[in-house]
Formats: C-alpha cells, structure tokens, sequence
C-alpha cells in the first residue's frame, strides 16, 4: 500500500479544540439557554480602541506590505527586551528576543532547535496538548511527570531527577499552567533549571499567562541572574491574552543568542518573518497600553475570586482542583466515566463547552477544563446551576 501522508503526523489526534468545536456544529442555542463556551482561552473583550485605531493607520503604511527581519522588527525587539528587562529586573538585549508569528510557531522552533528525533522532553501532567503534539509529530519522545491533584501548582522535583537520562533535551514548563491555571513557585523553576543545566539539558518555560499571575514582581530570578545568556533558559510569550490580540498572531522567545542563531534558521524556512501589521500592534500595545493591560489583569483576577466563591458555596459534585489566570480545572463527579463522554455530555445537554482532561495527558479522565476567560462573569452563576443539573444525568 501506498504511504500518502507522514506516519508521525497521522498519529496525533485532531487539534483538540477543533475536535470539541465540532461537537456543536451546525446546533442553534435558545435564548433562555445559551451556549457557554468555555472551550479556548480567548478573552470575552476586544482589544483596546486605541491599538485598533493603530492598526488602521498601519495598513496605510507602505513598510506595512514588506518583510521584516526574520527575527522580528528591530524597533519593536529592542522595546519587547526593555519590557523583558523591567519585568524580570535583568538585562535583557535585542539579540536576546526574537518575535515570533504567536507563541505556539515559538514553542514549536525553540523545541527543534534543542531537540531531534530519538531525543527526550519532559512534560509535567497535565499538559499543554499542542506541546505534547508537536513533539510527537518531530519523532522527539515526550516524558511525562505524573500530576497531583492536592498539589497543583508544585514541580515532582523528585520525579523530574528520576525522569532526566542521557537523551534528556529539555523540559518544558508552562505557568500559570495550561489547563490548571495554577503558578510554579519560582524556587520550584529555579531548582529545576539548574538540576537541567548540571545535565546540558535546557528549561523552556511558556510565560504565555504571566501578565495574569496573582502577584506581582517576577514570576522567577533566572532572567536577573543572566540564565538567558546561556542555553539553558528558553522563554516564550505571547501578546495574545495580555493585549487580547489573539487573532493578530505575534509571540516572542528570549534566550541565549547562540541558540537564537539556530532559531532564526527555523524561522525562514516556515514563515520568514511575522506579519509586520501585527508587530506594528504589538509595538503599540508595548508603548502606549500598560493601564489597558494591568487593568485587564485585575479584571481577570476578580473572575478567578468570583468562581471559586461560587464553586465553594455551591456543594456541587464538580470539585474546584486549581483555578487561575484563564483556567479552571475541575474534578467531574462521574468516577469511571471518561472525561470525553462527561464533557460531550455538558455539551449535548447543558449546552457547555469544555475540555475533557484526557486532551491533556494521561491519568486525567476526572477532570475538565474550563477557559473562562471568553465569558463575562454574569455568566458563573448559569455555569454552577448548569452543572449542578447534569449531577442528575449521570
């Protein structure tokens, strides 16, 4: 038989939130009952006026239509290293920063120029699913770290050392976490970067979310100790949830300049360089929205409060495991049940749209998650009554 299409590709599953959006296409939703959608971490605002306003006047510009540098814009480089700089309290350069067409096209180049295939990552549970994916797809073999639910928000230390073998390329972090919404202490990050660079071995953490964090000052010290001047540190943004620019596509990595020499190999070859009119936004967004962004910040803050004061008073079945920045993970009350048939179910019954927690590794068929981030707050108090009636479903 003819072979048509590459066998590590055709191994993974469907994109995971295509899948669960499948699940109510072609459906209309009655007013009195309206679909929640709690499926992918996109924000219920839009992005401030005046960035829009920015945007417009950017298409009218003739730079707009040409390349950038592979890298990314100089201009808006140098400003992203300022903000790293002020952020991390470190010296971060413009060699230092590539910006990138989102933070997954990051992810995804930073991984191939550490690793290839045969080799190891190590990916604590649950995980991201288009991190897991994407190592898959490259023949680079993932290795998990096993979760517990009672502490959500630690690295397995323990497990981490036990996981590490000569094959060990890097680990990778994301915090706050995707699906768990919960923070690695920053001693958790730092003992772990260095147990990795004792063994060549790289920490690539995902600060997608840092901007959403429940405290202030840097989230870690390894920035301010120069760890992105050696190969060892890898970290990857994204403007998409700060500046509710997901659609416009603009992430970016910091690291060692060496290791981005290798990146910006990668980076020609899949899209040459980020949509300028984007990067023209993400400089806008730098300069002129930081109240826009802490506001929207505290705004986020207040759901994550507002939806465990509901969870804790409502005596559901549904336990609240671990709530922050986008994400709320939930122990589903259907022992036994897979998670895709209890979120499938939520979906069909109670019109809600969520993820079964087998999308983010294994070991996670009691859990859901839930993006809540696309839903004004009004919206909790629906959530809680819905669920409480699918109890009555099982």
């Amino acid at each position: 038989m003819m072979r048509w299409s590459n066998p590590l590709v055709s191994a993974v599953a469907t994109p995971p939130v295509a899948a669960a959006q499948g699940w109510i296409r072609g459906r209309s939703f009655p007013e009195e009952k309206p679909l929640l959608d709690l499926a992918q971490a996109v924000p219920s605002y839009l992005p401030a006026e005046a960035l829009r306003r920015r945007v417009a006047e950017a298409a009218n510009e003739p730079e707009t239509s040409l390349y950038s540098d592979i890298l990314g814009a100089a201009a808006l480089r140098a400003r992203f290293a300022r903000h790293l700089s002020g952020e991390y309290a470190a010296r971060v350069e413009a060699g230092n920063v590539a910006i990138t067409s989102g933070c997954n096209q990051a992810y995804c180049v930073a991984v191939c120029a550490l690793a290839g295939p045969g080799d190891e990552v190590i990916l604590p549970v649950p995980y991201y699913f288009n991190h897991d994916m994407w190592l898959r797809m490259q023949g680079i073999v993932p290795v998990y770290l096993p979760f517990d639910p009672r502490h959500p928000g630690r690295l397995r230390l323990d497990a981490l050392r036990e996981a590490l073998t000569p094959r060990t390329r890097a680990l990778v972090l994301v915090s706050p976490a995707n699906p768990t919404g919960a923070e690695y202490p920053s001693a958790d990050i730092e003992a772990a970067h260095e147990m990795l660079r004792g063994r060549g071995a790289s920490l690539v953490i995902d600060e997608t979310y840092k901007d959403f964090r429940a405290g202030s000052g840097p989230p870690h010290m390894l920035m301010a100790s120069g760890a992105h001047q050696d190969a060892g540190l890898v970290q990857l943004f994204s403007f998409s949830k700060a500046y509710s620019m997901a659609g416009y596509r603009v992430g970016a990595i910091a690291c060692n300049a060496g290791l981005l020499a290798e990146i910006e190999k990668l980076l020609d070859c899949v899209a040459i360089c980020p949509a300028r009119i984007s990067q023209a936004a993400a400089l806008f967004a730098l300069e002129h929205l930081n109240e826009w962004r802490e506001a929207k910040s505290r705004l986020m803050r207040e759901r994550v409060g507002l939806l465990r004061e509901h969870f804790a008073r409502s005596n559901l079945g549904y336990q609240l495991v671990s709530c922050g920045a986008y994400f709320a993970y939930v122990r589903h009350p259907f022992g036994g049940t897979a998670s895709l048939e209890v979120a499938r179910r939520l979906a069909d019954r109670q019109n809600i749209l969520c993820l079964p927690g087998s999308f983010f590794g294994p070991g996670q068929d009691d859990y859901l998650r839930f993006a809540f981030a696309n839903v004004e707050s009004d919206c909790f108090e629906a959530l809680i009554d819905r669920l409480r009636a699918s109890q009555s479903e099982g």
